[in-house]
């Protein structure tokens, strides 16, 4: 049975199906935009979460802002990529959610992002909710009792 046949909607918390912090790529805000893109490309992702020394939540960081960054008139500066730090590029102004936040907080939230970032009440790294979370726990309840689910 299902999280949401379990349980009312807005019961279902973001501790219940969030992926958590030692599993999630991330880069810290330190570190040169090499090692960021490094990062994004070895892991396959396109944006990571940012974190400070005591990982705390930043930001985060995506190919497409470094690659817009280093973009020249004529040809990519991948020089750059050693110069610029992960705090020169990074997107700091983006949503949060507390682990007690529920389901539809998280709906709300990632409807314009991929993944919503989930930190604790000092701001310290949880973990990450992805829309994709969200919509295999829609999937497990809609289509719990049809014949066949669709892959």
């Amino acid at each position: 049975m299902s999280l949401l046949q379990d349980k009312e909607l807005t019961a279902i918390t973001i501790a219940d199906i969030m992926i958590p912090a030692e599993k999630v790529a991330h880069v810290q805000e330190n570190n040169p935009l090499e090692h960021a893109l490094l990062v994004l490309v070895k892991s396959g992702y396109s944006a990571v979460p940012v974190l400070d020394s005591t990982y705390k939540l930043k930001g985060t960081i995506g190919k497409t802002r470094i690659l817009n960054e280093i973009l020249g008139l004529e040809r990519f500066e991948i020089d750059l990529l050693s110069d610029l730090r992960v705090q020169d590029v990074m997107i700091t102004d983006i949503p949060r959610l507390l682990k007690e936040d529920t389901l539809i907080d998280g709906l709300k939230a990632s409807i314009d992002y991929p993944f919503v970032c989930v930190v604790d009440k000092e701001g310290y790294f949880d973990g990450i909710l992805t829309r994709r979370a969200i919509l295999k726990e829609f999937r497990k309840d809609f289509f719990s009792g049809r014949n066949k689910q669709p892959k």
